[in-house]
């Protein structure tokens, strides 16, 4: 299930470093949950409407923002939430959600990013190093990490024959730095991101689920949604 919230003009600035803020939203509508792991079966994207101005974003006219979920309960779950308590961050609140129509997916699909992907590999002292789009081996990265939340879906074996790769002929690819993580006291958790879109090969059912949970790591922290 994909929804979009269209949301009302914000009263307070919002940070460039908003990505937390949408999370915590989320988690706080869905009420407790267990999603809290490196293999997010959801994805979250940007919000969409904004203009800069200064060293903020203002969204004058309202914003609109994705999300997508592979069980469709927790869509259910998150329209409850939103009854319950509209208030999103900045004074933003929801005004209008939508269930969006799936699309008819043909392999190969072409996808824009909404937002940015994050894409990572482990180094020997175990630390993680951050995978750009022009870097070949991304392509291998976002094959795995997607067939690894297949295999947690419990998708079938044929649908888990899929290949991701980033569009390099796309002339505005760039990196993006954006803020996953609020250290209080400390220094925030940032990662570098790829705005590229992405090509998906696979059956019908294996491009929904990922157009539905997104490309790469932390789409449940807002990189990697497919619009």
């Amino acid at each position: 299930m994909r929804i979009q919230l269209v949301l009302s003009p914000n009263i307070q600035p919002v940070p460039f470093s908003y990505l937390p803020d949408l999370r915590h939203a989320l988690h706080k509508w869905l009420g407790p949950n267990d999603l809290h792991d490196d293999l997010s079966l959801y994805s979250l994207g940007w919000l969409k409407g904004g203009e800069k101005i200064g060293r903020s974003l203002y969204f004058p006219q309202g914003a609109t923002w994705n999300l997508g979920f592979y069980n469709s309960d927790l869509g259910w779950e998150l329209a409850k939430g939103i009854i319950k308590d509209k208030h999103l961050a900045y004074g933003m609140t929801v005004e209008k959600a939508l269930e969006v129509p799936t699309p008819r997916f043909e392999s190969p699909m072409r996808f824009a990013v909404d937002g940015a992907v994050l894409v990572r590999d482990s180094r020997l002292d175990g630390s993680r190093e951050c995978i750009l789009w022009n870097d070949i081996r991304s392509d291998v990265l976002l094959t795995q990490t997607l067939i690894k939340k297949m295999k947690k879906a419990g998708l079938a074996e044929n649908h888990q024959q899929i290949k991701v790769r980033f569009d390099r002929s796309y002339a505005k690819a760039r990196e993006k730095v954006m803020t996953a993580k609020r250290v209080e006291g400390g220094k925030d958790i940032q990662h570098k991101a790829s705005v590229c879109p992405v090509i998906v090969e696979g059956t019908p059912e294996a491009i929904e689920f990922a157009w539905l949970v997104g490309v790469g790591d932390l789409t449940g922290s807002g990189f990697g949604a497919l619009v």
